[in-house]
């Protein structure tokens, strides 16, 4: 129980952070226009695919004692594992706001300027006319955030009754041959993330209908 316990929180807690950080980003980045926009939205679309492991590395090296932030002795703490996947999820946060607002902007802003509304208005309404596609942006957060064992591992360090989730317990208990505790973790987690993706979708639908 804990080990489901903490892989919720941490996932939970690192997709509501890449998501407060890259949907407003994701938003500006929609409804600007500036010199090297095509290049952000590359790079940005680039960073959805980080090889976790070497997320887990910079950060590592970053909290690290001999690091520069080795003072905050965040280093195989939970709290080391929800910035390694909110570095993770942030860049997918940014990329598929910004696709969800962005034909809004287009299709809407001119008409709503045309009534005077602020560009701080027009965000606004930009947000709730995407809020289905924001939750699949959740979502899709969240599920890469749940699934991820290569950086966690590194930062977390597999610490059991501390910093063990269920995707590092499982790497574990298949290396030792624990197949049973692997498998049951397994089917867990898949419970787990199909379960929060049908509650999403759910909402998503009666907002729809609303």
């Amino acid at each position: 129980m804990h080990i489901v316990g903490l892989s919720l929180a941490v996932s939970l807690t690192a997709t509501a952070l890449g998501m407060a950080i890259g949907a407003p980003l994701g938003g500006l980045l929609a409804t600007t226009r500036f010199a090297g926009r095509r290049a952000a939205l590359v790079l940005v679309n680039g960073l959805m695919g980080l090889p976790p492991v070497v997320v887990g590395l910079a950060i590592y090296l970053l909290l690290s004692h001999s690091g520069p932030l080795g003072f905050a002795d965040m280093l195989f703490t939970p709290g080391a594992m929800v910035l390694a996947q909110t570095v993770l999820v942030t860049p997918i946060a940014i990329a598929l706001t910004n696709a969800a607002v962005e034909p809004l902007w287009v299709e809407y802003a001119d008409l709503m300027r045309l009534y005077g509304a602020s560009k701080a208005r027009i965000l606004r309404e930009m947000f709730k006319g995407a809020c289905s596609a924001l939750l699949t942006t959740f979502l899709a957060a969240f599920g890469r955030a749940i699934a991820e064992v290569g950086a966690i591992i590194i930062v977390g360090g597999n610490i059991r009754g501390h910093t063990r989730t269920m995707t590092t317990a499982i790497a574990l208990q298949t290396s030792t041959g624990d197949l049973s505790l692997a498998m049951a973790l397994g089917l867990i987690l898949v419970f787990l993330s199909v379960s929060i993706s049908a509650a999403g979708f759910t909402l998503q639908s009666f907002t729809r209908r609303s």
